[in-house]
């Protein structure tokens, strides 16, 4: 059966709405891609709350030209800065003459989990375990069946900030659509890029934006830490357009267009100014000012992955995705020199929108198609069992 799904991603500079066409469970195409720059928001607020309306209404309306269809549902996404990760760790006594976990210790170690989180604030949107382990065995996400005395679980949770699910609910009524729900969109994105291989060894998830960084480790099926750094690419292009005293737009394309490291190919830049002269500024000048912005942003990173607790082994994988600086020639490799381990690009799920700028807009769909199918049909094998348990 073919249905009709409309998303909406807020980034910091950037609104993007998708509709996309699904039938089935493998099968989905996208119909209708719209953007439309805004102002973002900084500290959980919109830095042009006026205009959010605007903004989101082009988005979708450009969608629905390019789909020609129209949509009244809408599902959000709830971006990292408007949520926060909390993780539990629980455990339960297996009970019998010969204990083995049943799908009734599972439900009770996630009502364990939800009384701790039933008082902070917020509202939860995302819930998922992390591991299962039985006894003092190895970590697992398909404990079902296996023998011992004791099982303990890691369960994340993501809460989202009430305030974005009141002013986005009542910003799209404002427009004349309805609110569908509200998902984890740093959730989805993980999901999505991160294979359940690459999951299992605890794999890190790193995304530059314009205005902020979101450091993501996850971990099985669930985010196990998440940080926003207040510096992204829109910083560097603030410091290229106050060092070489040019506009912000033409600061933006210098910084699109630098390349790192030593086989850079580009040596100058050509800088159209408005009396209509051009200006070429060196590749050396652009350096000074790009790279220490850059290295205070790769070292923001560093500290944030030391600081979280999380441990990371031979075997884990991190990812750069976002528009801040994956999108620059040589922009991983640099990264991955300052991280002194490597950096891999997120494979490609889609032939269009394929630029990382994307990537969290394509997560945040299938985290949405995904959790609708796991609500009408049964999935096949026993991590499929546990994803039935734990949607919220």
């Amino acid at each position: 059966m073919r249905s009709t799904i409309s998303v909406i991603d807020f980034g910091t500079s950037k609104i993007v709405a998708l509709i996309a066409e699904v039938s089935g469970r493998q099968r989905c195409d996208i119909i209708g891609a719209g953007t439309a720059a805004y102002d973002g928001f900084a500290n959980a607020r919109w830095n042009n709350a006026a205009l959010v309306n605007e903004a989101i209404s082009s988005a979708i309306a450009s969608a629905e030209e390019q789909g020609r269809s129209s949509v009244k549902n809408v599902y959000a996404g709830v971006p990292g800065q408007f949520s926060k990760v909390y993780s539990f760790e629980v455990k339960v006594d297996l009970q019998g003459a010969d204990p083995r976990v049943s799908a009734r210790d599972i439900e009770t170690l996630f009502s364990l989990a939800d009384e701790q989180v039933s008082g902070i604030p917020g509202t939860p949107i995302h819930r998922s375990p992390a591991w299962f382990v039985v006894d003092d065995g190895k970590k697992t996400l398909e404990p079902l069946n296996q023998h011992g005395n004791e099982l303990r679980a890691l369960i994340s949770y993501v809460i989202a900030d009430r305030f974005f699910i009141e002013d986005i609910t009542q910003r799209l009524l404002a427009i004349g659509k309805t609110a569908a729900g509200f998902f984890s969109t740093p959730m989805g994105e993980a999901m999505l890029y991160i294979s359940e291989t690459d999951r299992d060894r605890t794999a890190v998830l790193i995304d530059i934006g314009y205005l902020n960084t979101e450091v993501i480790a996850v971990e099985g099926d669930a985010i196990i830490f998440h940080k926003v750094l207040p510096l992204g690419g829109g910083h560097i292009s603030a410091d290229l357009a106050y060092g070489l005293e040019i506009p912000l737009d033409q600061a933006e394309q210098v910084k699109r267009g630098y390349e790192f490291g030593l086989g850079s190919t580009k040596n100058s830049f050509d800088v159209l100014l408005s009396n209509g002269t051009t200006q070429t500024f060196t590749r050396e000048k652009v350096a000074t000012i790009l790279e220490p912005r850059v290295d205070e942003i790769c070292e923001a990173i560093v500290k944030s992955i030391k600081d979280s607790g999380v441990r990371l082994g031979n075997w884990s994988p991190v990812y750069l995705t976002g528009g801040g600086l994956a999108i620059n020639k040589g922009g991983r490799e640099y990264l991955s020199e300052k991280m002194e381990r490597p950096v891999r690009e997120l494979p490609r799920k889609a032939v269009k929108l394929s630029s990382a700028i994307y990537s969290s807009s394509l997560g945040l769909l299938d985290l949405i198609i995904d959790t609708r199918n796991t609500a009408t049909e049964s999935q096949s094998g026993i991590r499929g069992f546990f994803r039935g348990l734990l949607s919220v």
